[in-house]
């Protein structure tokens, strides 16, 4: 498939052989063959030799042999557009160098040496290595005919990537630990990706510090960070080494290996049983030899370094040029993605995760909340029109949940139904029950007489019925029989959202109840349910809603409110202004209307979040773990809805009520998402043209 700005890397915890650099690369070769489709194969420090061969780095037999491995490792690379980065010992002048070496297509680009070694409890690194400091030779003569680069301002960039470059760096083990790692300069210096190759022993608790230290590098760089530990087979003397392999992209964990930990058992499994089977067919290194692989991606990176504005500012202080080593990798991936796409990116998939992220979200949202209240008159009443949806139903939760925590009454909350031509007995009656359960003031207001006065005094006449003389239930049984292919009318849903703002708005200050999806699609009436007077629910998107309130309903609230409340997070997502059918059920879907909100917010968030484009989002659709299956088609539409009605309805966006932002992702005029109302969706539209059917 094509690139769509994916790189792809695998970090390998090879067998090692301790002094044995020529069965050493004999391992490498053999995963380099089964590798063979990524672009950067990434193996652990001094892998050619092993890191625990102590005073044996200070024999010639070891140092020449390692040399000897490295030329032959060259020669195999030769033909293969991919980057192979192995550790091994060099010997410069009066120097012994811990050193990373850089292979591509028969060449060694250049040799990179560590800069900070480690000399303290288990580590004696200095008493063999020189710490690298800039001011060594910039070459390196490998023997008498290969000459390499070498130096710690070495960056190499992957080239041939649909005309894209992708900067490399490489730093080795302890270089990560220090306060200001070389990776913080490579990444100001244009590397997305930063290697280590590692051999960091396992002591307790040590695991997690170094995954948190891969991770924050990943987030502070703004980079993909793939490591690779020295394996069990290198453990020796007093030292145990676990094969740590990691890939972390950003703050993110794309990929890990653990290879020290031994499989777990359950309590009632027989000794026997929880013995690994011995065969004369299978050795144990076989094992332990492992690797993490997963896409990284480059582009979605270099669109965060670019929103954010501060990453670049901290450039004049680079303490040198880097010089820049050019390699070749295909054009294309190989295969699928090696990369998990959600197809719910506002909703973590781990349940407890889930739970974290809705109770942090609902205490933003009551906070922002209770400092607005705090600058209102005294006890000045909060109106809510609920309709039993999934919506105001959160609005009204956060309304509650505020008055408890600023120790206001509850009955501070006013609760409207403002029941119209498509409203369902379940909705309207949930609406009513939910009040009653959390202790809120409920009123009731028919719109209906108002709706068919306001249509005879603009003239109107509803799905081309003749209002003038007809009376709320004739025009309700009129409704009732109109086919299937007339119930589209605008101006008819229009007049009930403005008449419903119009009795909130009389009434005192309005929360609003309208989602993050609503504002992206638009789907709203302009200045009717858009508007209100503080709307809490104006960054939450629509996939998101349905977990917010049962979660508030299992953690806040029992008895017959947890009834209703679950319930109501079964609802039909509708707006109930077109008329329902004859047995009083919901016709109007809004999903059917405009596609799965699912697939929406997918767009919404990749859109506005990841600066994708659209055929990468077809592209990532394709493989996304989406809760429903959704055909190429039926993606494709969607998208193409999505951004007809993005660009659209930004002036709706233009003039929207302040709201708690939660995530990343808003929509905000006043921050996140300054838009033109006035801009061109068409250069869009025609790279979806373009893009259907093609990855």
């Amino acid at each position: 498939m094509k690139r769509h700005g994916l790189f792809r890397i695998a970090t390998v915890s090879p067998v090692v052989h301790v002094g044995n650099p020529e069965a050493n690369a004999d391992e490498i070769l053999k995963h380099l063959a089964d590798l063979a489709d990524a672009d950067c194969v990434l193996f652990p420090e001094l892998c050619l030799t092993g890191y625990t061969c102590e005073d044996l780095f200070h024999q010639e037999v070891l140092l020449s042999a390692a040399r000897e491995q490295l030329l032959r490792l060259r020669d195999a690379t030769d033909g293969q557009e991919q980057l192979v980065v192995v550790g091994l010992p060099l010997a410069i002048e009066n120097a012994l160098y811990n050193c990373a070496a850089a292979i591509s297509d028969g060449e060694i680009l250049g040799v990179v040496p560590k800069q900070f070694l480690p000399n303290y409890g288990e580590f004696y690194e200095a008493r063999r290595f020189t710490a690298a400091t800039g001011d060594e030779r910039s070459h390196v003569e490998l023997n008498g005919s290969t000459i390499a680069p070498f130096g710690i301002d070495l960056l190499f960039f992957a080239e041939g990537a649909s005309g894209q470059r992708i900067g490399i760096g490489i730093e080795i083990c302890e270089d990560l630990w220090v306060p200001i790692p070389p990776s913080a300069f490579q990444a100001l210096a244009g590397a997305t990706v930063l290697l280590n190759p590692s051999a960091s022993n396992e002591v307790i608790g040590k695991r997690g510090y170094r995954k948190s230290l891969v991770e924050s590098q990943s987030a502070r760089c703004i980079a993909a960070y793939a490591y690779a530990g020295a394996g069990p087979t290198e453990s020796t003397t007093d030292l145990v080494f676990g094969g740590h392999c990691l890939i972390a992209e950003n703050g993110y964990m794309l990929a890990e290996i653990e290879g020290l930990l031994l499989p777990q058992h359950d309590e009632g499994a027989s000794r026997e049983r929880q013995r690994p089977e011995r065969s004369s067919q299978t050795t144990p290194a076989q094992h332990i030899s492992r690797a993490a692989i997963a896409d990284v991606d480059v582009a979605k990176l270099r669109h965060d370094r670019r929103t954010m504005v501060t990453f670049n500012a901290p450039c004049r202080f680079l303490p040198r040029e880097y010089r820049e080593i050019g390699f070749s990798i295909r054009e294309e991936l190989d295969g699928t993605p090696k990369r998990y796409v959600s197809g719910a990116p506002f909703v973590p998939r781990d349940t407890a995760d889930l739970d974290e992220r809705c109770h942090e979200i609902f205490s933003i949202q009551c906070r922002g909340l209770a400092k607005r209240l705090m600058s209102l008159p005294h006890e000045s009443p909060l109106q809510i029109g609920v309709s039993g949806g999934l919506d105001s139903t959160l609005s009204l939760l956060v309304a509650v949940k505020t008055c408890d925590l600023i120790g206001s009454p509850r009955r501070r909350v006013r609760g409207l139904t403002m029941p119209g031509f498509g409203t369902t007995d379940r909705t309207k009656t949930n609406a009513l029950a939910l009040m009653k359960h959390l202790g809120v003031g409920s009123d009731s207001i028919d719109i209906r007489p108002l709706c068919l006065e306001a249509f005879r005094e603009i003239g109107h006449s509803p799905f081309g019925i003749d209002v003038s003389t007809l009376d709320i239930e004739e025009f309700q049984a009129l409704l009732a029989d109109l086919d299937e292919g007339n119930r589209k009318d605008l101006v008819f849903e229009n007049v009930q959202a403005r008449l419903r703002t119009f009795l909130l708005m009389s009434r005192g200050f309005v929360l609003g109840t309208g989602d993050l999806s609503e504002a992206a699609l638009g789907w709203s009436t302009y200045n009717g349910d858009h508007m209100s007077m503080y709307n809490p629910n104006c960054s939450i998107p629509k996939t998101l809603v349905k977990f917010l309130v049962r979660y508030v309903a299992l953690h806040e609230f029992d008895g017959a409110a947890r009834e209703t409340l679950l319930d109501i997070a079964e609802t039909t997502i509708s707006p109930e202004l077109l008329p329902a059918s004859k047995l009083g059920e919901i016709l109007q879907s809004t999903e059917d209307t405009l596609g799965p909100y699912e697939l929406h917010d997918f767009f919404l968030f990749n859109i506005v979040r990841n600066g994708y484009g659209p055929t990468k989002l077809l592209a990532l659709a394709s493989i996304a773990d989406f809760r429903q299956h959704h055909s190429p088609e039926e993606i494709e539409a969607a998208l193409r809805t999505f951004y007809r009605r993005f660009f659209a309805n930004q002036f709706k966006r233009s003039c929207v009520p302040d709201g708690p932002k939660v995530g990343t992702v808003s929509l905000s005029p006043r921050g996140d998402w300054r838009m033109p109302s006035d801009a061109e969706v068409a250069a869009w539209l025609t790279e979806l043209d373009a893009g259907s059917g093609a990855s």
